[in-house]
């Protein structure tokens, strides 16, 4: 018969495991479905839900010694050729931008906390989260995950993402996000943080956006709706759900767009930005679907439709003016 002990303490050495290799930069469906399968025995999930909540509640390792064991017997399990020595009785939390710094004999550990994900400008990333649920972040975008035994917490800090929720009632799944506050159980829906505010739109479910703050209201969207949310309130409408998501695509959809609106959106895809000069006509509006990051292409089109002229600075921008002396853009329809 199995040592209850044992048992124990093997669970616990496989949770920090799991914790580690569930925080890696890229993780595969097959690893996720091998932890589903590794949780689904009751003193596992026991275990890992001990450690993700030590993590959730202090975003660090405490001073607790099993903790610590487990970890050191997990990152024994590394190759030998990346493999640390021992780390020291004393384990160093020290929380830096998301990270824990331990000191080990020879040089410095870093165990990069899994509750940080981020792209760069250009950058796409899908993310599978522990309980099931994928966030896929947009370019130039950044999010916390904070799980623990009663709710499941992402703050979106900058960006865009859609969310694909998993089911479980007993723990609803919150995104908050400057003034704004989304829960559901399980659904799909997405959210963009911008300067004037944040706008949730619902791709399928039921999602309640909640305005932050003592007596600020809460609205019930239903798929197809949109939210946005506004140190002013909240506005809701119908949305195109396939204009809304199709960054997830890799592509941009403009429909009646203002000139300069258009230009922003393209940029947040560009290292190097596309510049307008304010001499420009405001009446101009942009039709048409471009493909994220393909810079020439949005400022062939509109050059040529707008009569434009394109020209190039010194730090590999694209300035786009009129090529008429009367600085107005042509009164053309949209691209």
């Amino acid at each position: 018969m199995t040592n209850p002990k044992i048992r124990v303490e093997t669970s616990e050495t496989e949770a920090a495991a799991w914790h580690a290799r569930l925080g890696a930069r890229s993780v595969s469906t097959q690893t996720i479905e091998e932890f589903f399968a590794w949780r689904a025995e009751p003193a596992n999930a026991d275990a890992y839900r001990r450690v993700e909540k030590i993590w959730g509640d202090t975003g660090r390792i405490v001073d607790d010694p099993e903790i610590a064991r487990a970890l050191n017997e997990a990152l024994s399990r590394r190759p030998e050729a990346s493999r640390p020595r021992r780390l020291p009785r004393t384990l160093v939390g020290l929380t830096l931008g998301g990270a824990v710094m331990a000191a080990a004999v020879g040089g410095v550990l870093w165990l990069q906390s899994r509750t940080v994900f981020a792209t760069g400008v250009g950058e796409q990333r899908l993310v599978q989260l522990a309980d099931g649920s994928n966030v896929r972040l947009d370019t130039d975008s950044r999010i916390r995950v904070r799980f623990d035994g009663d709710r499941r917490l992402v703050e979106l800090d900058a960006g865009q993402a859609l969310f694909t929720v998993a089911h479980d009632s007993a723990r609803p799944f919150v995104v908050e996000a400057d003034d704004a506050r989304v829960t559901a159980v399980g659904t799909v829906f997405d959210v963009r943080r911008d300067g004037s505010g944040v706008r949730v739109t619902l791709v399928s479910g039921v999602v309640d956006v909640a305005e932050r703050g003592a007596g600020r209201q809460t609205k019930r969207l239903a798929a197809g709706q949109q939210s946005r949310v506004t140190p002013q309130g909240q506005v809701t409408r119908a949305a195109d759900i396939q204009t809304e998501t199709s960054w997830t695509e890799g592509r941009i959809v403009f429909r009646d767009t203002p000139l300069r609106d258009a230009v922003a959106e393209v940029n947040r895809y560009l290292p190097d930005k596309i510049l307008l000069d304010p001499a420009v006509g405001e009446t101009a509006s942009v039709n048409g679907v471009f493909k994220t990051g393909d810079r020439e292409a949005f400022v062939s089109t509109a050059s040529a439709v707008f009569g434009l002229r394109a020209s190039r600075d010194g730090e590999g921008r694209i300035l786009l003016s009129s090529a008429k002396n009367d600085g107005g853009a042509p009164g053309t329809p949209g691209v």
